[in-house]
């Protein structure tokens, strides 16, 4: 029976050095090789051309690189890009590039599916196949890094993990593929440039704040009403308003870091003066902006997107409360964007 080969990625670089010594080699090899995987981003061992014919060879006979492929690419008629991702196991996931005049941000997926149950959300109704590995995640971001450079003609210049899954839920493989996404070795992004979304799983703050972490953090909040907000978001009742203050009060003593509040706007469900001053108060306990989004309907069910009115009344309430506050309209319109509110996020 054959032994199935071991990714070659899920290696650190001492052990990689370690293997060549094993087979007769020199440490430094390792060096070149994980330069060739990280920082250069090869897909085959073949095309590693400073490495001896001997040596990839051996490479090969042992490991594979199971990397990412885009499986179809969609582009809006605003300049977004939508891949739909297929991972080594055929499984897919989503990633988006959204373009500014000034930027492009990558907006990637951490999980296949999600294993929360946030009924407006589109990815919700998909159960959770798998947690994304490192290089599964790290491939998301060079691949926009690529389409960047070739439609915009400049590198990617944000992140949000804003995509498919709960960040939190595959915190240790998140924390892998930032440090390979901020570091020399691999797309060396300044980690001020990346944005970790959560939908507040409160102990997993307060680790990342323990974590000493450098990234910014986002919280989908979308109600600052217990009641309201488990309706929309029922996993929340494990994670209560009060705790996750606790938590953001904790973040925010360790990081000096502001939070950015994630909120959807619906008819009938969270446009009302009491949903509205609630959202003031929450502001209030720690350094803050608010980023009104607006919805993106994934059916003609209960989850409508509110008035003009209503967005207005919260930006007027906000303001008054010296809240930073921005509108980020929905992107990606006249394309397929299944996960969630994917197409929303500019950054």
């Amino acid at each position: 029976m054959q032994m199935e080969k071991k990714d070659i990625r899920a290696l650190t670089k001492d052990q990689l050095r370690d293997f060549f010594v094993a087979n007769g080699d020199k440490a430094f090899r390792g060096n070149q090789v994980y330069e060739w995987l990280w920082h250069k981003r090869v897909h085959k061992f073949e095309d590693m051309t400073s490495v001896s014919k001997h040596t990839r060879e051996m490479l090969e006979a042992n490991f594979v690189i199971n990397h990412i492929k885009v499986d179809t690419m969609q582009r809006s008629s605003d300049g977004t890009v939508k891949n739909a991702v297929r991972l080594h196991d055929d499984l897919i996931v989503e990633s988006v590039l959204i373009p500014t005049e000034t930027r492009t941000t990558a907006c990637v997926s951490s999980q296949v599916g999600c294993s929360l149950d946030c009924n407006f959300c589109a990815t919700a109704r998909l159960k959770r196949m798998r947690n994304l590995n490192p290089d599964e995640i790290y491939d998301q971001v060079a691949a926009i890094d690529s389409e960047s450079r070739l439609y915009y003609n400049r590198p990617l210049s944000n992140i949000v993990f804003m995509g498919m899954g709960e960040p939190l839920m595959n915190y240790p493989n998140v924390m892998k593929a930032i440090d390979k996404i901020t570091s020399p070795e691999g797309l060396g992004m300044s980690p001020k440039r990346i944005t970790v979304s959560t939908s507040g799983i409160s102990k997993m703050i307060k680790k990342m704040a323990d974590d000493e972490v450098k990234f910014k953090l986002a919280v989908s909040l979308h109600s600052a009403i217990e009641e309201i907000r488990n309706e929309i978001m029922p996993f929340t009742k494990n994670f209560p308003l009060p705790e996750l203050k606790e938590a953001l009060e904790y973040w925010y003593k360790k990081t000096k870091s502001k939070v950015t509040y994630e909120y959807v706007v619906w008819r009938g469900i969270n446009d009302d003066k009491k949903s509205i001053d609630a959202l003031v108060k929450f502001c209030k306990y720690v350094p803050c902006k608010v980023n009104l989004i607006e919805y993106n309907p994934i059916d003609d069910g209960h989850f409508q997107q509110a008035s003009q009115h209503a967005i207005e009344d919260y930006i007027i309430a906000l303001e008054k409360n010296d809240i930073v506050v921005k509108v980020r309209r929905s992107r990606g319109k006249d394309i397929d964007a299944a996960c969630g509110q994917l197409a929303n996020k500019e950054a």
